[in-house]
């Protein structure tokens, strides 16, 4: 009992209630949390130990993933069973050292985000024990009784247990854009997903209203689990991710072609088949970054680390790149330009008139209100209160949506019954068909609208946002939305919420880093013209959503770069904007807290949301600020791009660097009588290489790198791999020459100097790249120039060292060491004209 039921006997969405409540052997009260966690683990959910295991083995295994490496591996065993014992275990030996590395960093990187990531857990709010409490989503169980309002999201496949006014949106998994309304009841068996109105979805969230429902499927057994199981879905490549699928195919390209090359070649020239193999396999791991994976989750996860002491929480690790290379950011005002502290200003009439009964309506609905939770309530209800609020009694509610932008009460006091109603004005002016003024007198709504019109425009150019408050008399102690109608327009509430004092400079600093905010309010456009103006935003660049409406998709994607202000926005619009904008090559970042915020920050290559925001938006959002603040955003960004920055330096370093060795190695392979280097020489060159950049992500960034946004740009990385991987295979060719024409060296001395010499002369170039900056200018981090110093020692000792014979090494003259030497401070000092002008062209 209370394990996930069997989904083909009696389906739980047409069985009687009762029966279901028995069948998970619990109550409408819930489980207790022994029961609960009993069932952790039987199904759906993994326990946390079996899951963090699973976890940690898979990552260690796609160590292993490349299949470059995966045909070397078998190259190498072929060897050993050829009798090449001692060339196989050094082969094999290496690739599990760098596969070891590569784990140990990503094991690292992922513990750190699973720790950030705690910090944001979402959770639900669940009866356990008799008593409702907030869980993560993994301890919820089949059995566990579940409390929705507006903005939760359903965590679980669940039976409703009771509803008022319950409406979800349930378009992640039917593709339905409109909110569905849900009800108790029974369905009949034979029914499709859609018409399940008594069944909420895991995936789905909720709009409005308020529920209890019996969680029956979690996990993967859950109608979502099971899409995504079948459909294997991804969630769509963001701008980093895109970068990363490129750079690959530059990378896979190049490699076949000189592989194959290669290969065929040396086979014409009668090598030996298996060594021309291992020694093809072996360029192939060379020219690729193998630590590339890991380099990039350690920077990640460093990044993610400096971001938290920024009050910045990564959710998504590859969101980090795309904080930094974002060039637009559109948010509401609320909280980003103001102070996100509503103050209550006045409740007026018509005439702007103080009207205490406006006062007195609209702080009697935010009091009994229940639905979605809104700072404008929190505000009404600090109102000190002027009458006995004792005498008056909730009796029914109709919560808030965004379709009818109402909120409606039905209070008792004493025997009279009054429906009371706030919400936007146009929408509250719609439902009325008289005012009552501060005096008393009632008129007909036609002789005041265009008052109420007019004064809301005024108000709305002063920076104060309003809504209208209305009631009825009622006869029935239950009231329904056909109630809203032939009411009696009280007044107007007037709203203020002040620009922050130092907003106007947050946002220069923005534009200093080349990023355009862009504001998406739901706002009246005289609101959002007072806001604009008193931030320097340019108030005569404003798109009203009316004016969307009548835009088609191509002229949005060209306005929308030009606008500065979208007022009057309706929920389905924003996450249009966000498409256009993405549309004509911009990197967007979207910052939202509210329940109509989660199509746009799914759209947007960077989705921020903060503490406070509902479960819906922050469970979409790749990074969560735990202070609505610009200027956190502002440090946020600045991190990212230094990690952006230092991730590209591992890409620029590796592969023109693996590049230059490779091709000189290809090209000395068809002079020469034997080869360059043996396939475990030259994996040990690629690994010795790259650990001086795996600490590439403590490094310094250069200042102009921070002032504008980073972008992929494979053409850069084409072009220099080609610059600097010809320069080096310039020096190597010098090497080359002053091995085999000054010191006569044979095959053992040849790779033994040419391997210190690519080592050494690769470590120190790293030094020079790492900055655009001239040498000596800018001192790197304290890690890299100790893992510098330490591949360096180690290289020239190692032809010295017992190590030597297996690895096919000799002791070099003294002379040679002070030769090489030479080449590399020559190679050193091309590197940085080089470099200079380089940069100064791109």
């Amino acid at each position: 009992m209370g394990d996930n039921p069997p989904r083909q006997v009696d389906p739980y969405w047409s069985c009687p209630l009762t029966d279901l409540l028995a069948r998970l052997d619990t109550g409408r009260d819930g489980l207790s949390t022994a029961a609960a966690d009993d069932r952790i683990g039987r199904e759906g959910h993994p326990s946390p130990q079996r899951s963090r295991v699973a976890q940690t083995a898979r990552l260690f295994l796609s160590q292993f993933g490349n299949p470059i490496t995966l045909i070397l591996i078998l190259a190498a065993i072929l060897a050993w069973a050829l009798q090449d014992v001692t060339d196989g275990a050094i082969i094999l030996g290496i690739i599990l050292a760098g596969a070891a590395l590569g784990f140990w960093q990503e094991y690292r990187a992922a513990t750190a985000l699973e720790a950030l990531a705690a910090l944001v857990q979402p959770t639900a709010t669940v009866v356990r024990d008799g008593r409702e409490q907030e869980l993560a989503l993994e301890q919820i169980v089949p059995g566990d009784v579940i409390v929705l309002s507006a903005g939760s999201s359903v965590p679980a496949d669940c039976r409703l247990l009771d509803a008022k006014d319950l409406h979800v949106n349930e378009a992640a998994l039917t593709g339905e854009s409109f909110p569905v309304e849900k009800q108790v009841g029974a369905v009949a068996v034979v029914c499709p997903l859609a018409q399940r109105t008594n069944v909420l979805f895991r995936g789905s969230h909720v709009v409005s209203g308020a529920g209890r429902a019996l969680a029956v499927f979690v996990g993967d057994q859950t109608e979502m689990g099971q899409l995504s199981r079948r459909l294997r879905v991804r969630p769509p490549e963001n701008e980093f991710e895109r970068g990363l699928r490129r750079l690959g195919a530059l990378l896979l390209e190049i490699t076949l072609l000189l592989v194959l090359t290669i290969f065929v070649t040396h086979l014409g020239l009668h090598r030996p088949a298996l060594e021309s193999f291992l020694f093809a396999m072996a360029l192939a791991v060379g020219l690729t970054p193998q630590l590339l994976p890991a380099v990039i989750s350690v920077n990640l996860a460093f990044g993610a680390r400096r971001l938290a002491a920024q009050s910045v929480i990564v959710r998504k690790l590859t969101s980090i790149e795309n904080f930094g290379s974002m060039n637009v950011l559109c948010s509401d005002k609320t909280g980003t330009l103001t102070e996100g502290i509503v103050e209550i200003d006045r409740f007026i009439d018509a005439d702007g008139n103080e009207s205490a009964e406006a006062r007195r309506t609209a702080r009697l609905n935010a009091m009994f209100e229940t639905g979605y939770h809104s700072p404008i309530d929190d505000a009404l209800r600090r109102l000190p209160s002027d009458f006995d609020e004792s005498r008056f009694l909730k009796l029914d509610e109709i919560p808030y949506d965004f379709v009818r932008k109402r909120l409606s009460v039905l209070v008792r006091c004493g025997s009279d019954r009054t429906l009371m109603t706030k919400g936007a004005v146009a929408n509250v002016l719609d439902v009325c068909d008289t005012a009552r003024m501060a005096n008393g007198t009632v008129l007909p709504l036609d002789e005041v609208r265009q008052r109420v019109v007019q004064l809301q425009a005024t108000l709305g150019a002063e920076g104060c946002r309003t809504l209208a408050v209305a009631s009825r008399p009622i006869e029935r102690e239950t009231i329904a939305r056909s109630d809203e109608t032939g009411m009696t327009f009280l007044g107007l509430i007037v709203l203020r919420d002040p620009p922050k004092a130092n907003v106007g400079k947050t946002i220069q600093r923005l534009r200093e880093l080349g990023i355009a905010l862009k504001i998406i309010t739901g706002d009246s456009r005289a609101v959002a013209t007072s806001i604009a103006r008193h931030v320097g935003l340019a108030e005569d660049r404003i798109l009203t959503g009316s004016e969307l409406r009548t835009l088609s998709a191509d002229a949005l994607t060209h306005r929308a770069g030009d606008v500065a202000v979208f007022a009057e926005i309706e929920p389905n619009q924003k996450e249009r904007i966000i498409l256009a904008l993405k549309k004509v090559g911009h990197v967007v970042g979207y910052l939202g807290d509210g329940i109509n915020d989660a199509a746009a920050l799914h759209a947007a290559d960077v989705g921020i949301s903060v503490d406070g925001a509902v479960d819906v938006a922050r469970d979409a959002a790749d990074i969560v600020l735990m202070k609505h603040d610009l200027d956190v955003l502002v440090e946020g960004v600045r991190q990212g791009r230094g990690t952006f920055a230092n991730t590209l330096k591992y890409v620029f370093l590796a592969t023109s660097a693996n590049f230059g060795n490779m091709f000189s190695m290809a090209g000395a392979s068809l002079f020469l009588g034997f080869l360059p280097l043996r396939p475990r020489q030259i994996l040990l060159t690629n690994f010795l290489t790259d650990l001086p950049e795996m600490t590439i992500a403590h490094d310094r960034v250069d200042d102009e790198l921070m002032q504008q946004p980073q972008r992929w740009d494979v053409g850069l990385i084409r072009r220099f791999m080609l610059v600097f991987g010809a320069l080096s295979s310039l020096f190597d060719y010098a090497t080359f020459a002053v091995l085999l024409l000054l010191f006569r060296a044979g095959p053992d001395e040849f790779r033994t100097g040419w391997f210190v010499e690519s080592v050494v002369s690769a470590c120190v170039i790293v030094l020079i790249v790492r900055s655009r900056q001239p040498l000596g200018s800018d001192r790197p981090a304290t890690g890299l120039l100790v893992t510098t110093a330490a591949v360096v020692a180690t290289t020239i000792a190692l032809p010295y060292s017992p190590l030597a014979a297996s690895l096919g090494f000799v002791p070099l003259p003294l002379s040679f060491l002070a030769g090489m030497l030479l080449i590399v401070a020559l190679y050193a000092a091309a590197a940085e004209s080089v470099k200079r002008a380089f940069f100064r062209r791109e």
